[in-house]
């Protein structure tokens, strides 16, 4: 059976310091993306780069800060980040496509699923997909972090075997190892914590959006999904080989949990929520440790303006996110229910379909 492997890289592994293009670490990455696939692995790359690319062709002498200063160095960029990667692939006898994704292409369910389609065609012939978010159109900056949490949700909607997110790091650490050289490499992550993010830094290089934060939230969305992530360093031939076989130099983050249904992943991660539930203590019980639909008798607020089918969000008192679900309420008959056991809301709503806020089919689970 092939094994399918979703590779991501960022920017300060494919470009110099002061931008533009390192053509040297580009050929270094085809070679060995290559090399995964002349051993039977269906390959994607998920790439960054394209403003680092463009942004001196453009004449900017730093990288951009404004909006629409990223967008033009992204439509830059993005051209000359393909032709290397085509061109060093080619070397290899590989063949390469370009796609290009914004959020909303993941949030809208029918066109996740014509990415996906696209994305099965070019595997069956045998085409090493290259994914970037298409920043020259993209709004609120780089929203993908780096591209990180892109990487996740492609590798969770191809039902990918393994995840590798590449940096200039090699791996996660008890402390900056940049600042104290003591720190430990942590191998391997069984479980995503509030710990674990504690010991996250901030951004990286000057070159990239990405810190270690945004490479454990790609993380936690990938193993939520079943795909085991690893996240590290490689700068040597047959290194990426090695990161299959265990040996890589980096932090494993491993899965517990078997493949999510697509309508649990993009309800998950994709979806975009219209509301806000506030819930009490029984509530979150029954919803996190019961496995049970939330009830009227368990909201205590809601916030937002939305209609029965829509998406919202649940959280408890102390307002931390539990999850999301599928309301079966519109706001407003809601906030005329919240609070009252069910044959009070038989007597209150006439013709109700079902009882239940969100119904536990409908419902996923976020909280840590």
């Amino acid at each position: 059976m092939l094994r399918r492997i979703v590779v991501k890289i960022g920017s300060s592994s494919l470009t110099s310091p002061e931008g533009g293009l390192n053509r040297e670490a580009i050929a270094y990455f085809a070679a060995e993306l290559a090399g995964l696939q002349s051993h039977g692995c269906q390959v994607l790359l998920v790439t960054s780069g394209a403003v680092a690319a463009g942004f001196r062709e453009i004449g900017y002498p730093e990288r951009p800060k404004l909006l629409h200063e990223k967008q033009a160095a992204a439509a830059v960029g993005q051209a000359l980040l393909m032709q290397s990667y085509r061109e060093e692939l080619s070397m290899h006898s590989v063949s390469s496509a370009q796609i290009l994704l914004t959020r909303s292409d993941f949030q809208n369910r029918k066109r996740t699923g014509n990415a996906s389609m696209a994305i099965e065609e070019l595997l069956k012939q045998n085409v090493l997909p290259i994914i970037n978010e298409n920043d020259t159109v993209s709004v609120d900056e780089l929203k993908f972090g780096d591209n990180d949490t892109l990487s996740a949700l492609v590798a969770n909607l191809i039902r990918a075997d393994q995840l590798i997110i590449l940096t200039d790091m090699d791996g996660l650490y008890t402390e900056d190892p940049r600042i104290n050289p003591a720190a430990k490499r942590i191998e391997r992550v069984e479980e995503i914590t509030d710990e674990i993010y504690a010991i996250a830094g901030g951004a990286g290089s000057s070159v990239g959006t990405g810190g270690m934060r945004s490479k454990i939230d790609a993380a936690k969305i990938a193993t939520r999904g079943g795909v085991p992530v690893f996240v590290g360093k490689v700068n040597l031939p047959g290194q990426l080989s090695n990161i299959l076989k265990g040996q890589g130099k980096g932090t494993y983050f491993e899965t517990r949990s078997s493949t999510l249904p697509r309508k649990k992943q993009w309800l998950g991660f994709l979806s975009t929520p219209l509301g806000t539930l506030t819930v009490d203590d029984g509530a979150e019980e029954a919803l996190i440790h019961g496995g049970r639909s939330l009830l009227p008798v368990g909201v205590r607020h809601a916030l937002g303006y939305f209609h029965a089918g829509d998406v919202v969000e649940v959280v408890n008192r102390d307002k931390e996110t539990l999850g999301r679900g599928i309301v079966n309420y519109d706001s407003e008959q809601l906030q005329e229910i919240m609070g009252l056991a069910g044959t009070e809301v038989i007597k209150k709503l006439e013709g109700i379909h079902r009882l239940e806020v969100i119904h536990r089919d409908e419902w996923i689970s976020l909280k840590l």
